[in-house]
């Protein structure tokens, strides 16, 4: 019964919650673990599911070797899922708040301050024929804070060059508007009136060429830092809050379902602090 639960739940997945294939191929090899255990250990049905299951099912997990404590929480997080689907269905299980994620370390994020943002968007050469593809792509990421997935999808039909603004479906298959700078209006334009094909997208390659060609220029700027397509997006949102944008705002910009996870962008704010304590509070006291 389990099983057929669980594959009705992916079926829900994609088909009310509109999840990424991805997401949905995570869901299948987390849950089809635990499917695996709760069978060895007895449990075939929603309501034999308990705390004591869950708690061996962590020790399990945390005895793998190598395992990491995020992606432990991963298959956790799975399992919530699917026990929230089971409550909307009216099928007794385990409620699953009673479930607590495992603590791991504060996330770090990997961002290139102002030299290396100009260093790694003049890398391209201009002379070589990927050369205006390439600046073009790494203007876009800058500018608009795209996943890689997002960019190599978008179309060319999406992309209104006159307003500079459009439309990308991200995650979930949720709707956000992004914006180009001028600088990255006048990139990308160029770039596509230098194409000779009718393909419908904007960058007809894969994320995997689109991976390298990020890497290959944050090598040649000399970025001793590990550089990948989302570092761009990590650096568009510090660029945001450093210059004095809310954290709202670059929620929707980056288009996080929860300011939570916009927080993690929030260390860069951290050493302006002292001097923001310095030149605002209690200016008019005397020593």
């Amino acid at each position: 019964m389990l099983a057929k639960l669980i594959r009705e739940f992916l079926e829900y997945c994609e088909i009310e919650r509109g999840h990424s294939q991805l997401t949905i191929r995570n869901y299948d090899h987390y849950l089809s673990r635990f499917l695996e255990f709760a069978e060895k250990a007895g449990v075939d049905t929603p309501e034999k599911i308990d705390l004591e299951l869950v708690r061996q099912w962590r020790l399990e997990l945390n005895r793998l070797e190598k395992m990491a404590r995020q992606t432990q929480n991963y298959h956790l997080i799975a399992l919530r899922s699917f026990l929230k689907y089971l409550a909307k269905r009216d099928i007794q299980t385990l409620p699953a708040e009673k479930i607590e994620l495992a603590e791991t370390a504060e996330r770090q994020v990997t961002f290139l301050d102002e030299n290396e943002i100009e260093r790694l968007l003049n890398a391209p050469d201009l002379a070589k024929p990927t050369g205006s593809r390439d600046k073009a792509i790494l203007e876009t990421f800058f500018s608009t804070g795209m996943r890689v997935s997002e960019l190599a999808n978008l179309q060319r039909g999406d992309v209104n060059l006159e307003s500079g603004e459009f439309a990308v479906k991200g995650k979930g298959g949720k709707v956000r508007v992004v914006f180009l700078s001028e600088v990255a209006k006048q990139w990308l334009e160029r770039y596509l009136k230098s194409r000779q094909d009718d393909n419908p997208k904007v960058f007809p390659i894969t994320v995997r060429q689109i991976q390298r060609v990020v890497d290959a220029h944050a090598r040649k700027a000399g970025i001793v830092k590990d550089v990948h397509p989302h570092t761009l997006r990590h650096s568009m949102a510090t660029d945001l809050l450093q210059g004095g944008a809310d954290l709202r705002s670059v929620q929707s910009l980056l288009g996080h379902a929860s300011v939570t996870t916009t927080q993690i962008y929030t260390h860069v704010t951290n050493p302006q602090l002292k001097e923001v304590h310095k030149a605002f509070h209690a200016r008019r006291r005397k020593v």
